[in-house]
């Protein structure tokens, strides 16, 4: 017998491509699946589309969670007014001082900031990742990465200075990731798949956690080494308090109508009533802090950020360096990597404000942050 599909629920802000609507009914046919959620920043990526989120009774699916699983964005409100930061030559000073400390790609010789103990001490699943661990692990751990990973300065309505910071587990997410992707023999599908009631689901389960845990102290110690920057510049007494770190490219166990599930989201985070989240704009649009509102029918979920509406490659033959510099005038950013962040111009994504208007019975809106600076690889 053919399995029939699983139900779909959208929250979207414009019809979706072709090749979005066969990569999410290939997650409605796996053998398991019960729900698929897709939220208004869907975009076509490989295997399983950003702005997904997948509910399955028995199996695990790490190309459900991504190439970089624990990815999210951390929020801190720094207890300064933002003022000081509308001055330009300033604003330039202090963004070179991030370059200085907060690495694209990896931390030179020497330099490489402690990672926590238990995150070297707990086994990974195969000697080979544990490897791997004390050489990327070490050397790309507290990095930015590139694509859509920042750190931005914003203001708040009433003024005051946030530092926000988006980076995930960067190489070890994908070895993870690839080495668990074992093909899956139940379903007819190109996704691959582990039960979760054997070894191999166990291991690659555990795995994924300690990548989450990675990211979390990676970005924490992002914040912290920005913080100690923008000391030097002006006095900041950080509301810990009301710090925000939210993930969104992860599976978990979580009860749904009176059924344990398999929650997997990639390119979403978790909006249970009263939940805080953070969603992104584009590097030149404002974020929004929210509150989740626990709507069932989206599997507890919303977005994680604005969406991509061009792919990398049209961005960059539509987008210039000049229309990026225009595109954010108001916000600093260093404008010698304008040639290689044109993909990541605002009009590359979605308007914010539509997509939290096609989420609106999903969150309640907190917070909006506006960008004064933005530090980005590209």
């Amino acid at each position: 017998m053919t399995k029939s599909l699983a139900p779909l629920r959208e929250w979207i802000v414009d019809s979706p491509s072709p090749e979005v609507r066969r990569s999410l009914d290939r997650l409605r046919r796996l053998s398991d699946a019960e729900a698929v959620a897709v939220m208004p920043d869907l975009h076509l990526s490989k295997n399983v589309c950003v702005g997904t989120v997948l509910a399955t009774t028995r199996n695990i699916y790490p190309q459900a969670v991504g190439s970089d699983p624990g990815c999210g964005v951390a929020s801190l409100p720094l207890g300064v007014a933002a003022d000081f930061l509308r001055s330009e030559s300033v604003a330039r000073d202090l963004l070179h001082e991030i370059d200085s400390v907060v690495p694209i790609l990896r931390h030179r010789s020497g330099k490489t900031p402690e990672i926590p103990k238990r995150l070297v001490e707990q086994p990974l699943s195969a000697p080979f990742l544990q490897r791997r661990r004390l050489r990327e692990g070490c050397s790309q751990f507290a990095t930015l990465g590139r694509g859509n990973h920042f750190v931005e300065f914003q203001s708040d309505r009433s003024g005051q200075l946030w530092l926000t910071v988006h980076t995930g587990s960067r190489a070890m997410g994908v070895l993870v990731r690839d080495h668990h992707a074992v093909r899956d023999q139940f379903a007819d599908s190109k996704l691959v798949g582990v039960a979760t009631t054997e070894a191999a689901g166990l291991n690659c389960l555990r795995d994924l956690e300690w990548t989450a845990a990675y990211a979390r102290a990676s970005r924490r110690a992002i914040q912290q080494a920005v913080i100690a920057v923008l000391s030097r510049f002006v006095a900041v007494d950080p509301e810990e308090s009301r710090g925000i770190d939210t993930c969104h490219n992860f599976v978990r166990r979580e009860c749904h109508q009176g059924r344990w599930l398999w929650i997997h989201r990639k390119g979403a985070q978790s909006a249970y009533e009263g939940e805080l989240g953070v969603i992104p704009g584009s590097m030149g649009a404002p974020t929004i802090v929210v509150e989740g509102r626990g709507n069932p029918r989206s599997l507890h979920s919303c977005s994680h950020g604005a969406g991509r509406n061009q792919s990398r490659s049209e961005a960059r033959r539509r987008i210039s360096s000049k229309d990026l510099v225009r595109q954010m005038r108001g916000v600093m950013f260093d404008q010698r990597r304008a040639a290689r962040l044109v993909d990541e111009a605002p009009t590359a994504y979605r308007c914010i404000d539509q997509v939290m208007r096609a989420q609106r019975d999903l969150v309640r809106q907190r917070e909006v942050l506006q960008p004064l600076l933005v530090y980005k690889g590209g």
